[in-house]
């Protein structure tokens, strides 16, 4: 799975950026046929929408996916937002393209935080690598950050090391994780464990404000 790709559906079933579809194939020779995907907004098209990366290798193109959805939470940007970080901790940025068209739009100005940026991004976004992430961070005052649930520590440790004074952001986590059930069967492969509870992302999320995962478990 390491490629996007355009979906043709009706408008009602694009997703906001951070919201998700759940997509399965009936393709019989796909050893993922009966598994369902979440897909990511990544940018407008034509009749549809381009999905983030990534869609399973074995769809090809005019594959015929059955699609449900929007699901989730998605992104808000604040409309006062002037300064927008978008992070992509540890995979690709491209389920953060949908938040640049309406923060260029407001005037804000856009960092991108990732290792092997786009070659087709915007001249107004400034793209840094990812050892840049405290000083975009801390220079924002919106910020959308990407991160795969297993490196929810390791991006915590991070953003502890901005330190406390610098984290004044307004700042939303996208957790990727599979989320086969879409929220109908609470089946909790999804589930993230905090200090005094647990939510999960395809209910609770997948996008979730700072505050609601600052009580993970230390490690």
């Amino acid at each position: 799975m390491d490629s996007g790709g355009r979906i043709v559906c009706p408008p009602e079933l694009i997703p906001v950026p951070g919201q998700y579809l759940l997509a399965h194939t009936d393709v019989s020779d796909s050893p993922l046929a009966p598994l369902a995907v979440p897909i990511f907004f990544s940018e407008s098209a034509p009749n549809g929408f381009r999905a983030a990366a990534s869609l399973p290798a074995a769809w090809r193109p005019g594959a015929r996916l059955f699609l449900r959805g929007p699901l989730g939470r998605g992104f808000v940007l604040p409309s006062s937002a002037r300064r927008v970080a978008l992070i992509a901790f540890d995979d690709s940025a491209s389920r953060l393209h949908g938040l640049i068209p309406p923060a260029l739009k407001a005037g804000a100005a856009i960092t991108l935080v990732c290792d092997g940026p786009p070659e087709d991004l915007s001249e107004e976004v400034e793209a840094q690598p990812l050892k840049s992430m405290r000083e975009a961070y801390a220079w924002a005052d919106y910020a959308a950050i990407d991160v795969a649930r297993e490196n929810l520590p390791g991006l915590w440790s991070m953003l502890d090391g901005a330190g406390q004074a610098q984290r004044k952001a307004e700042t939303q986590v996208l957790v990727r994780t599979p989320m086969p059930c879409g929220a109908m069967a609470e089946c909790g492969v999804c589930a993230v464990v905090l200090k005094d509870s647990w939510i999960m992302i395809c209910r609770d999320g997948p996008v979730f404000d700072f505050a609601e995962l600052k009580n993970l478990p230390k490690v």
